[in-house]
């Protein structure tokens, strides 16, 4: 071999070898192999008339299954979803590529009507399809990662009870490099998920809020990850068909709700109005609003307990750029 031809083929070994080195020092493989799952058990759960409550409250009223699974009718009060679809899948609006929520009813054509009890589980706390392949976190099992276990057999019992409604939603298209990293994020979950501690209002409310994702849509993000300090103070960009519309700042600064006490808080959860306006539709508050008086009480005193941050957001003023969470919002220039 001319000298030339070897010194080539070294130099591309090398590339290779540092490639490797650089690829397991950093991201890891999981996104070439695909996510880390773990293998369907046998177990089941028997249904109960307290599951069936437990479950139906949890679906409707804290985990809001069905506000992304469901065409929801826009023109009525709190943008409910549509009956006769509820739980039938639906397309959202924005993100990386084009997603879909699949059917949750137990049709077993179109839905998870073949599923085992392990396998819808396993796709609502670890985020792994029937077939293996990794949801897009837009579904947030990282949140339901801690759903307790009775919960968990709760959810499903009540969404095997709901009718089944035949509908074809077609499996999400997620760009490169977006579909590759999303395996990363799936983690099996082995061993058992206690029930947390609701004793201290605080400590339930957190929990209440993780299970409704209120960081997923009040925290602003940077490329797909939480800025730092900027926990629950609004700045979130949604597509939805309305129009855009920017989460709000829902902190206890004065930007926020430093103006609401509990009485106030509840009155607009069940409401949807604050100060004779109305919260915009993406706010599903005709979903939270079910909750019970000592779930929205948790809530609040959460909410309370989360450091203040300054950042005024209004919809109903133009857009502007704002420096604190990189987002054309009403008021941006103000921050």
């Amino acid at each position: 071999m001319r000298k030339g031809a070897r010194f080539s083929v070294i130099a591309i070994l090398l590339l290779f070898a540092l490639l490797t080195i650089g690829i397991s020092a950093t991201i890891g493989w999981r996104p070439f192999f695909g996510p880390n799952a773990r293998t369907l058990t046998a177990r089941t759960f028997e249904s109960t008339p307290a599951r069936l409550e437990r479950g139906q409250y949890l679906a409707e009223s804290v985990m809001g299954c069905f506000y992304c699974h469901s065409e929801r009718d826009w023109t009525a009060a709190g943008t409910p979803p549509i009956e006769s679809k509820k739980g039938a899948g639906a397309v959202f609006h924005g993100g990386p590529g084009k997603l879909y929520a699949p059917n949750i009813t137990p049709d077993t054509e179109t839905g998870i009507g073949k599923w085992s009890d392990d396998a819808i589980a396993r796709a609502i706390r670890e985020g792994i399809s029937l077939d293996g392949h990794a949801l897009f976190p837009i579904m947030p099992y990282p949140n339901y990662a801690s759903l307790p276990d009775e919960d968990l057999a709760s959810l499903i019992v009540y969404l095997r009870s709901i009718p089944a409604v035949r509908n074809e939603v077609p499996r999400s298209e997620i760009v490169f490099p977006v579909s590759r990293i999303m395996n990363t994020f799936p983690q099996p979950i082995e061993s058992e998920v206690p029930p947390p501690d609701l004793t201290d209002p605080v400590k339930r409310g957190e929990h209440i809020a993780r299970q409704a994702s209120c960081a997923d849509c009040h925290t602003p993000n940077d490329r797909g990850t939480p800025i730092p300090g900027m926990t629950l103070a609004g700045g979130f960009l949604l597509e939805e068909p309305p129009g855009r519309v920017t989460s709000t700042n829902i902190t206890s600064d004065a930007s926020g709700i430093a103006g609401y006490d509990e009485e106030t808080f509840l009155k607009v959860m069940r409401t949807g109005n604050v100060g004779g306006r109305m919260l915009n539709p993406t706010m599903p508050w005709a979903l939270y609003g079910r909750m019970t008086d000592d779930d929205l009480k948790a809530l609040y005193a959460y909410l309370r307990s989360v450091p203040p941050v300054k950042h005024k957001i209004d919809n109903t003023a133009p857009p502007t750029m704002c420096r604190l969470c990189k987002a054309n919002h009403g008021l941006g220039k103000e921050n």
